[in-house]
């Protein structure tokens, strides 16, 4: 299982919107309205390193409202 956080910027006045849009897509565990440089942050999962990016690109880049995403796998070191 891959997990990952996903930082996202939205439009103004859109944060509260993406993150309960966010939080019912398979795959996501959990989406929470933030301060700071990003407006949302996500924990996502998936079977491989390719079904997370489906997931990025396929789902979560598709919710009006976002401006840009960044994706950090958590890694186990």
């Amino acid at each position: 299982m891959v997990q990952a956080y996903i930082l996202i910027q939205t439009e103004a006045g859109r944060a509260s919107a993406v993150a309960d849009e966010i939080s019912r897509l398979p795959g996501v565990i959990r989406a929470e309205d933030v301060t700071g440089p990003y407006d949302v942050i996500v924990r996502a999962e998936a079977g491989t390193v390719d079904e997370l990016g489906r997931l990025v690109v396929a789902e979560v880049q598709r919710v009006p409202g976002i401006t840009r995403t960044l994706t950090c796998p958590v890694v186990h070191l």
